[in-house]
């Protein structure tokens, strides 16, 4: 889920990265594969692999006959990923490469997905070049990218609280994930080579556990909210994780009488990104 320089994490990151976001990509990495439409068998590379959610539900889907490689820039989420590797799955192979420098013969792969890696990719159509480079004649890409900030609340609320506690330097790298927009995804997938290209969008209501320690620990794992505990101090970064919180108390369910706006019970709340698709 990440490529250089947009997207890199350090220190304990990479493992806890794991524990707050895979909840949070879960419905979109069923999306995803669904829309490669998976065989046994089949060979599959996860581009922009993180540690490895979408490589993992690929191989559990091409069975032991099924080859499945992930390739990421960030050895931090490497590492996580092959710790993440369970062994009854067929053959996993993490590598660390960027997205337009391969390290896979042409014509390798049944099927490419990335997940919340396109909008980090320092050239996207040279990204996507080199992915059709090494699919095979008729082979099918999917990649989500996160659509406009303001159609998920909880990304919206996350950016107030960057601006607030980070700054303009803290927020603008955040924008960064909304980058890529259905429009750029498309023109770069026809200049790669690639036809049947669709893009529309997908929204997951997605249950988030109480928002007073789930927010601070999901900022914790990306970036910016790095760039903010790097400048300001851990203590800041703590209280923009609760200012998220604080910023969506209404939409909070079950919280009892007398409790604080502060997040402290749970939530569902819409999340919605672009899911592109082609053939080779």
């Amino acid at each position: 889920m990440a490529d250089e320089p947009g997207f890199q994490l350090k220190g304990s990151a990479p493992e806890r990265y794991e524990q707050y976001v895979a909840p949070l990509m879960a419905p979109f990495t069923t999306a995803l594969l669904d829309a490669v439409d998976l065989c046994p068998g089949d060979v599959v590379l996860d581009l922009a692999c993180g540690t490895g959610f979408a490589a993992r539900a690929a191989a559990a889907q091409v069975g032991p006959t099924g080859r499945v490689r992930g390739a990421d820039v960030n050895a931090g989420m490497l590492k996580v990923a092959v710790a993440h590797h369970p062994r009854l799955y067929p053959d996993i192979e993490f590598t660390e490469a960027p997205a337009d420098r391969l390290p896979y013969p042409d014509a390798t792969f049944d099927a490419v997905v990335c997940q919340q890696g396109a909008q980090f990719f320092p050239d996207l159509t040279e990204a996507l070049t080199e992915t059709a480079r090494v699919m095979r004649p008729s082979g099918r890409f999917a990649a989500t990218v996160w659509a406009g900030m303001s159609l998920s609340p909880y990304l919206t609320a996350q950016y107030e609280a960057i601006k607030e506690y980070g700054g303009d330097a803290a927020a603008a790298a955040f924008t960064t994930a909304f980058a890529c927009t259905a429009d750029r995804l498309t023109d770069a997938l026809g200049k790669a080579g690639c036809h049947d290209v669709t893009a529309h969008e997908i929204t997951f209501g997605i249950s988030l556990p109480p928002l007073a320690d789930f927010a601070p620990g999901h900022l914790s794992v990306l970036p910016w909210g790095q760039q903010i505990a790097d400048a300001h101090g851990e203590e800041t970064l703590v209280a923009a994780g609760r200012s998220v919180a604080a910023r969506l108390a209404d939409r909070v369910l079950g919280v009892p009488p007398g409790l604080s706006g502060t997040g402290g019970g749970t939530m569902t709340l819409p999340f919605t990104a672009i899911l592109a698709t082609a053939v080779r």
